[in-house]
């Protein structure tokens, strides 16, 4: 492995390795930016009751959500699969010479890795725990809503029996009074 062709090798390695970086880099900033959008957008329909139009706009910012998820992965497990070919070049005999350097490349590469994948794991979990939250608020909000709006028929129910059960008092006591 060693000598010319070799070089040319652990180039195309590095070449690879940093334009699967800067992919990355494009992605997770995309994916921050789209899971912040839906926290956003969540807060503003708060006080909206059209069931419609968030229900819409989430299940759309969820696919995407789903799909960036997709390709992030793929794209940290093919900068993995980059990284160890990288790590066994340095491993080859005849590369000794050259290791002090190389190792120190082949190490940024995996500290670049590793930060790239915590970012991800972190946004990731952000965003579900936000959605989870928000499913949860969303379903209290609508078993509220739902109180609310059964419960006024209950109020005047209870108002109507209310009003009978005085009028049963008072014919009662004027019985007595009577008696």
């Amino acid at each position: 492995m060693a000598g010319i062709g070799s070089s040319n090798y652990w180039e195309d390695l590095r070449k690879q390795a940093r334009q699967l970086e800067n992919e990355l880099d494009l992605k997770l900033v995309s994916f921050s930016k789209l899971c912040t959008s839906y926290s956003s957008s969540r807060d503003g329909h708060r006080g909206d009751t059209s069931d419609t139009t968030p229900l819409l706009n989430n299940s759309t910012q969820d696919r995407m959500f789903d799909t960036m998820s997709v390709e992030i992965e793929q794209l940290l497990a093919k900068l993995t699969a980059v990284n160890d070919k990288m790590a066994e070049y340095t491993n080859a005999p005849g590369t000794t010479s050259l290791n002090a350097a190389l190792m120190h490349t082949l190490q940024r590469h995996r500290d670049i890795l590793q930060d790239y994948t915590h970012e991800f794991h972190k946004t990731k979990g952000n965003f579900l725990a936000i959605r989870e939250r928000e499913d949860l608020l969303g379903s209290v909000r609508k078993d509220i809503e739902t109180y609310k709006s059964g419960s006024g028929v209950n109020n005047r129910r209870t108002e109507l029996f209310l009003k009978e059960h005085e009028h049963l008092r008072n014919s009662d006591r004027l019985m007595d009074d009577t008696i």
